[in-house]
C-alpha cells in the first residue's frame, strides 16, 4: 500500500489513478478535509483510502502506520511555506521542512520500500541552459528565483545527505510543466491552459499572467497530466531504479503555436491566434527523460492533440478546471 501526500490534487489525482491501475493499494493524505471523489468511488473502502493529517503534526502522520500498512510514500504535496503568507517567514520555513522530515520519520518507522519526492523543472532555473534538453546530472546553482524551487532543492540536498547516512530509498522526481484535468488556470509559466479554456469559452486567451513565452514560438516541456501520474507510478513501483533523480515529463518541446494548432484543428474558430515568432528572453528547454524511459519503459501516450482533445472534453462536461 503506497501513501501519497496530496494525493486528491492535481497530479496527485492522476498518479493515483495510475497506481490503481497498476494493482497498487493507496492511502491519500490531505490537509483540509475531503470526500473519495465519484472517479475512485470503485475503490474506496477497499483498495483507496482518504485520511485527513498535517504533514508538521508528527503524531497525526504516524498514526497512519497503525492503520494501514504502508509499503512505499510518494511525497506530492509541497513542503513549502504555504498557505504563502500565511506564518511569519522564520515560522513558515521552519515548518515546511518539519513537514518534510515528518515525512522521513515515517518512511523510516513503517520500514518502506522506497520514498519519492516530487521536485520540479524549476531546480533548472539558473543553470546557464537557453536551449536544449536538461538532464539530470546539470550542476544546478544554489540560488532559486521563486520558493517552489528553492524549497525543492533545499529536500534534493537533504535527500542526498540521508541516502548517505540512513537505511531508505529516497528518490527525486523532477516533475515538467504539466498541464490538464484539474491543472492551474491561469497559468504563470505556460500558455496551454489559457489557450484550452479560452477555446471551451469562445473567448480570447488572456496571457497577460504569463512571466514570458506568449508567442507562438514559444515553448516548454508540455507533459499531461495523466502521463505524468503514469510515469510517477511506474517509478514509484519499479523493481530497481539505478538512479537517485528522474526527470518526469514528455521529454520534447511543446511550442504555443502546436497547442494553437490542435485547438483550432479541433474547435474550428477558436480564437487563439499568438503572436508570432518568439519571447527573446524566453529560453527553448526540455527534460531529457532518457533515465525514465530506460528504468520504467514509459512512453507518453497523450501527444499534444490527444491532450487537447481530453481536456475539451473534461471542461466541456462542466469542470472548472
Amino acid at each position: 500500500m503506497i501513501l501519497i501526500t496530496g494525493g486528491l490534487g492535481f497530479i496527485g489525482t492522476a498518479t493515483t489513478r495510475a497506481l490503481l491501475d497498476l494493482g497498487e493499494s493507496c492511502v491519500l493524505v490531505q490537509r483540509r478535509p475531503a470526500e473519495v471523489p465519484a472517479a475512485f468511488a470503485a475503490e474506496a473502502g477497499e483498495r483507496l483510502f482518504v485520511e485527513r493529517a498535517d504533514l508538521h503534526d508528527e503524531r497525526a502522520l504516524l498514526g497512519l502506520g497503525d492503520r494501514y500498512k504502508i509499503t512505499g510514500i510518494l511525497h506530492l504535496a509541497g513542503s513549502m511555506p504555504w498557505p504563502a503568507g500565511g506564518h511569519e517567514p522564520l515560522e513558515g520555513a521552519e515548518r515546511a521542512i518539519k513537514s518534510l522530515l515528518n515525512v522521513y520519520r515515517a518512511a523510516q518507522e513503517w520500514q518502506v520500500r522506497r520514498l519519492g519526492l516530487a521536485s520540479t523543472i524549476g531546480v533548472y532555473g539558473g543553470a546557464g541552459v537557453a536551449e536544449g534538453p536538461l538532464a539530470e546530472d546539470l550542476p544546478l546553482p544554489m540560488t532559486a528565483p521563486h520558493p517552489i524551487p528553492g524549497f525543492k532543492k533545499i529536500a534534493e540536498l537533504l535527500a542526498d545527505h540521508l541516502r548517505q547516512v540512513i537505511d531508505l530509498e529516497t528518490v527525486s522526481y523532477r516533475i515538467g510543466a504539466i498541464w490538464g484535468p484539474l491543472g492551474h488556470n491561469p497559468s504563470p509559466f505556460f500558455a496551454a491552459p489559457q489557450l484550452v479554456h479560452a477555446a471551451v469559452h469562445g473567448t480570447a486567451p488572456d496571457l497577460s499572467t504569463l512571466r514570458g513565452g506568449a508567442h507562438a514560438g514559444d515553448g516548454i516541456d508540455l507533459c499531461y497530466v495523466k502521463d505524468c501520474g503514469r510515469a510517477l507510478a511506474l517509478l514509484q513501483t519499479a523493481d530497481r531504479l539505478r538512479h537517485p533523480t528522474y526527470n518526469v515529463s514528455s521529454g520534447r518541446l511543446t511550442t504555443n503555436g502546436e497547442v494553437a494548432a490542435a485547438i483550432r484543428k479541433l474547435v474550428p474558430g477558436a480564437g487563439v491566434d499568438l503572436p508570432e515568432g518568439r519571447d527573446p528572453a524566453a529560453g527553448r528547454t526540455w527534460l531529457d527523460t532518457t533515465r525514465l524511459r530506460a528504468d520504467t519503459g514509459f512512453e507518453p501516450e497523450y501527444d499534444t492533440e490527444r491532450g487537447v482533445a481530453d481536456y475539451l472534453a473534461w471542461l466541456r462536461a462542466g469542470n472548472e478546471r
